[in-house]
């Protein structure tokens, strides 16, 4: 039976992969803040919760690999995030949230894979997704979208680096790693900033939506698409895509850095 082990699984896209993965018979390991898991009825069962994991914590790896064990894994996913609005006059930018934002989306997960290497959990074969955003491209920034939220918009440039560099440091190993850009989701973090009001305009789709989409991705990788950064979903919700890249854009879409 595969294993998979999903950081960041108790809400929109992280819950729904661990859904997805358990009705795919898939051992599913998914991280939790708290000491004891999902209250019975909050999540599915059938999943192996790993406790006390905060990504804000310097040994949040070694916290996830000592409670796998020797349970090697066929597949990661590496989902969770955070955001807060920033503007230049405003709000202007928070110290606190940009440490959070970036801590989060880009400095844990390196100690993450760093553990789970150490711990030899993963072989070749195994297969990295870093859950990333279009927001993280510096190709796709245009006038028509504005400035803003620097962190969130950076910790997932700063992702991006990771997950390329991770791919050439695992590559001997056949780790095949992947970032990607979701989709535009109806979640509680995306309503939590104000992006409800552009779901219907932005094309935004469910958590259970793009995860279908990403475990279909994440099935379908080898080590050919290793260190690359696609929008499985294709352009359909990236409001920039066409202005940069053109029209008749293919999907899945391999965007630029």
């Amino acid at each position: 039976m595969p294993s998979i082990l999903i950081v960041g699984a108790t809400r929109g896209l992280g819950a729904s992969l661990v859904k997805k993965y358990l009705e795919f018979g898939w051992t599913v390991y998914g991280t939790t803040r708290s000491a004891e898991g999902p209250k019975p009825g909050d999540a599915p069962p059938g999943a192996k919760w790993v406790p006390k994991v905060d990504l804000m914590e310097k040994n949040v790896g070694v916290t996830i690999a000592d409670y796998l064990g020797t349970s090697a894994l066929d597949a990661v996913i590496i989902s969770a995030g955070h955001f807060t609005t920033e503007d230049l006059e405003d709000k202007g930018p928070n110290w606190d949230e940009e440490v959070r934002m970036y801590t989060t989306s880009s400095v844990a997960p390196v100690f993450i894979v760093h553990a789970l290497h150490k711990a030899g959990l993963l072989s070749a074969g195994s297969k990295v997704v870093f859950v990333s955003s279009e927001s993280g491209s510096i190709t796709l920034r245009h006038e028509k979208e504005g400035g803003g939220n620097y962190a969130h918009h950076a910790s997932k440039a700063a992702l991006n680096m990771v997950g390329k560099l991770l791919s050439l440091d695992l590559k001997e190993a056949g780790v095949t790693v992947s970032v990607v850009h979701p989709g535009f989701m109806r979640t509680e973090m995306t309503k939590g900033v104000g992006f409800d009001q552009y779901w219907d305009d932005g094309g935004a789709v469910t958590p259970e939506e793009a995860a279908q989409t990403l475990f279909e991705w994440t099935e379908s990788l080898d080590i050919s698409k290793t260190g690359q950064y696609w929008a499985p979903r294709g352009p359909r919700d990236i409001g920039t895509a066409e202005s940069v890249l053109g029209n008749n854009l293919p999907t899945p879409l391999q965007l630029p850095w």
